[in-house]
């Protein structure tokens, strides 16, 4: 795959991910309109179920039909979802459930797919410049789908705002039909079951990959979504003034797309990516415990090391995870992951609430920083160059099914 189509890919899922956060948005401001704060943290709760539940069988979707192919039908099917609801007034309060699930499931399939991908766009030692150039487009959608959210209510409502998610997963679906990937190998005629079970016995079979699938798992964890919801606690209770979650937030992005910037340029010339990925974990670990202590400014200042300290190990493990795993059976690993950290992050939320009451926030955030040591230790044990990694061998195909060529 030429770097033009690296890009064209890179662009696809920026646009896909800025779609996803104008709806996340979106959907919360016309549940809590419709429904109450209360309700719409149900309505929040429904996308996350099917999401979690569907997630491992969203992998095997992926690596039996070709990950291109799911994340074309995933935006199609979430532009129209979108366009149904924008058409029928968007803050009906009916409508807003079924759509939460809809956009679960469809992020079950999606999310195993995206990580399948990029071993078919690029050879091995440019996959930490594609994971670069992947993190960039994560943190600009998370600074700009806000935006463009606010932007949209504010002017044309819940159904224009909507609209606008849809017009992003379309760009999205448009340049994703214009990848050209290699044809896939051919199917095995085994049962979709057989396939899960597959999957998982691959992961629990090999220490190398299941202990960077840890690595991954407690690295990531914390930063899905818990650590947003206890810098609001934080700044709530140092009596700080709202503006101030989104300075802290926005510098964590800032941070991370600083970092991206920098790895898509140059990450091919870590000829030691898991060391690196090892350091920046123990950065990570250190630097958590001061976001809950230090003053405003530092808080501000603090995240914006988070997101590039953070980023940083985002980008080398998924490469590491990339270039090890059988590309027959990435699908299905990718899924694994995804499950361990967006899939559970939803369970720490009411930890973060309850650390935060009971011993204050900054407790939480120690709690962050032993999981990202926990997780630091164990990279610390897998030091092979990025490229050299060897490669986890997935079990043979059966001797009466057609070879993968």
């Amino acid at each position: 795959m030429t770097s033009g189509g690296v890009r064209r890919w890179v662009a696809a899922y920026t646009c896909s991910v800025s779609g996803d956060s104008v709806y996340f948005v979106t959907l919360s401001w016309a549940a809590s309109r419709e429904l109450g704060p209360g309700a719409a943290g149900l309505v929040l709760a429904a996308g996350a179920v099917p999401r979690a539940v569907l997630m491992l069988g969203g992998g095997v979707i992926a690596d039996r039909y070709g990950p291109r192919r799911v994340l074309i039908v995933s935006d199609l099917i979430r532009c129209l979802l979108v366009v149904a609801v924008a058409a029928i007034h968007g803050g009906h309060r009916w409508t807003l459930i079924p759509l939460a699930v809809g956009f679960g499931v469809v992020d079950a399939l999606f999310m195993p797919a995206v990580g399948a991908l990029p071993p078919l766009l690029a050879p091995p030692e440019r996959l930490a410049r594609v994971q670069g150039m992947r993190v960039l487009g994560v943190r600009v959608a998370n600074l700009c789908g806000p935006v463009l959210a606010g932007a949209a209510l504010g002017t044309v409502g819940v159904s224009g705002s909507f609209g606008v998610a849809a017009v992003l997963f379309a760009a999205s679906l448009v340049l994703l039909l214009t990848l050209r990937i290699p044809r896939a190998a051919p199917t095995r005629n085994i049962s979709l079951l057989s396939e899960f079970r597959e999957g998982l016995s691959y992961v629990r079979r090999e220490p190398r990959l299941r202990r960077l699938v840890t690595v991954i798992a407690l690295s990531e964890l914390c930063f899905s979504g818990p650590i947003a919801a206890a810098a609001v606690l934080l700044v709530a209770e140092r009596h700080w003034n709202g503006a101030t979650v989104g300075w802290i937030l926005g510098a964590f992005s800032v941070g991370g797309a600083a970092t991206g910037s920098v790895l898509a340029a140059r990450a091919d010339r870590f000829t030691h990516g898991t060391a690196v990925m090892a350091g920046s974990l123990f950065l990570t670990a250190a630097l958590l415990p001061l976001q809950g202590v230090v003053s405003r400014t530092g808080a501000v200042v603090v995240a914006a090391l988070l997101g590039a300290s953070s980023g940083v190990t985002m980008v080398l493990s998924n490469a590491r995870l990339q270039t090890e795993a059988d590309p027959r059976l990435l699908g299905r690993v990718t899924a694994v992951t995804t499950l361990a950290t967006l899939g559970l992050s939803p369970l720490l939320f009411p930890l973060v609430g309850m650390a935060s009451a009971r011993w204050g926030t900054e407790s939480f955030f120690v709690g962050c920083a032993a999981a990202c040591l926990t997780a630091a230790l164990l990279a610390a044990g897998q030091l092979t160059p990025l490229a050299e990694a060897p490669r986890a061998r997935g079990p043979e195909p059966a001797r009466d099914s057609p070879r993968p060529r």
